[in-house]
């Protein structure tokens, strides 16, 4: 069985490009059943996708890169050819690393970052409901999962981090004098908005609001965090009541368009708005950053915010990799165990059928009334002769190369010491 990876991440590809691959958790099903249709219904298959990331992991009896790479391709209406230059691909041993240092957190923007266990494990989840999970990339992500645990218990590499939503938090700091006087609203209701509301709200300020298409979740959100609640379709004519806002939604098209913020600086008389888009696809037009009055950050502006810290935990991560490569050896070694399983199925049945052949041939003896020694002297013989059939027919070969083979395997197998 073979493993291979085929990803594109904020160090390869651009927030637009990304933007192009990015698959809702509700999508994946679909998504993955036609992947699977494409490149062939018996490959195991998990897709991850995040605002830094799009990575399809695979397992199957041939490797199929090229196909995986059409299909990314075409799934992102871009040709094989432009997408080429900002993806990477793994094969083996080598996939299995990357896995396990996603799921670790060293692959991430935020070094050591938690919240990509979390996507991995759900990702894994969908792979698995939709019938795409076998059984090698089941162990291999059990595995990572296993050492990225055991790299967050026992190394640094999560201190001090600063988050995405910390970040936006300390930007905003550097925009507002006092951050307990300004009016925040969050667009969306999702895991990350619930982190930036809890960094938000620990500044005390003077309101917050959470805009979102289904009431139910966006209430609930407002509640926890003691904040309003509005309808998603209240957004343009209320935007110019906030001075920061923080979008991170699943939509697949901008929600917050250059027309809405000229306006919403209109009436609040150009005072200053901050806005960070932290989805993928943007939430955003990008335009919006151009505006005099506007500082509009997304998730790779942060890039450089979040990378503070990032020294005192280098240290720690010499030590995670020495966890990760013991666990990407244990994992090539099942791998490797893995595929001797039919030679060892095809042994099995041989044996078997020496087996029911010769006691076939003791039964009819004994019916024939033959004595008991006889037939038991008979029974070894033919199962003797059988098991060294083939050693002795390989040192009558006429080519010396394959009889010394032979010897040695004979010697090997059957004459070496018995422990």
């Amino acid at each position: 069985m073979s493993v291979w990876a085929l990803g594109l991440n904020h160090t390869t590809a651009p927030l637009d490009l990304r933007g192009r691959f990015a698959f809702a958790v509700e999508q994946m099903g679909p998504v993955l059943e036609g992947f699977r249709q494409s490149i062939g219904s018996q490959t195991e298959a998990t897709i991850l996708s995040t605002c830094n990331r799009t990575e399809i992991y695979c397992a199957s009896q041939q490797v199929s890169l090229p196909q995986t790479m059409s299909w990314l391709a075409q799934s992102g209406g871009v040709s094989p050819d432009a997408l080429h230059g900002h993806t990477y691909s793994l094969l083996g041993d080598e996939a299995a690393r990357h896995a396990f240092r996603v799921a670790s957190g060293l692959d991430s923007m935020v070094l050591g970052e938690p919240q990509i266990l979390g996507q991995l494990k759900d990702a894994v989840r969908v792979a698995r409901e939709a019938g795409a999970l076998g059984s090698t990339l089941h162990q291999m992500f059990q595995r990572s999962f296993a050492v990225a645990k055991q790299v967050r218990s026992t190394t640094e590499i999560g201190a001090h981090s600063i988050s995405m939503s910390a970040a936006s938090v300390r930007l905003a700091g550097q925009l507002f004098e006092d951050l307990s006087k300004i009016n925040v609203l969050f667009v969306g209701a999702g895991e990350m908005i619930e982190l930036c509301a809890a960094h938000f709200s620990a500044k005390s300020p003077k309101s917050m609001t959470v805009a979102n298409r289904t009431s139910e979740r966006g209430e609930l959100l407002a509640q926890q965090i003691g904040a309003r609640f509005m309808h998603l379709a209240e957004l343009p004519n209320r935007l110019h009541e906030f001075d920061a806002v923080i979008s991170c939604t699943a939509s697949t098209l901008p929600l917050i368009g250059l027309g809405a913020v000229e306006r919403a600086l209109k009436n609040r008389r150009n005072n200053p708005m901050f806005m960070v888009d932290l989805a993928v696809p943007r939430d955003i037009e990008p335009e919006v950053k151009s505006l005099r009055d506007v500082y509009l950050y997304t998730v790779d502006d942060l890039s450089q915010v979040v990378q503070t810290g990032q020294a005192s935990r280098q240290a720690a991560v010499a030590e995670a990799e020495e966890i990760i490569d013991a666990g990407v050896k244990s994992f090539v070694h099942w791998l490797d165990q893995r595929s001797d399983v039919p030679l060892i199925q095809q042994l099995n049945q041989q044996a078997e059928a020496w087996r029911t052949a010769e006691l076939q041939r003791a039964q009819k003896m004994l019916a024939k009334g033959e004595s008991v020694e006889a037939v038991l002297e008979a029974m070894a013989k033919g199962l003797t002769q059988k098991m060294l059939h083939g050693a002795m027919s390989e040192l009558h070969a006429d080519e010396a190369h394959a009889r010394q083979e032979a010897r040695s395997a004979i010697e090997h197998f059957f004459l070496r010491p018995s422990r």
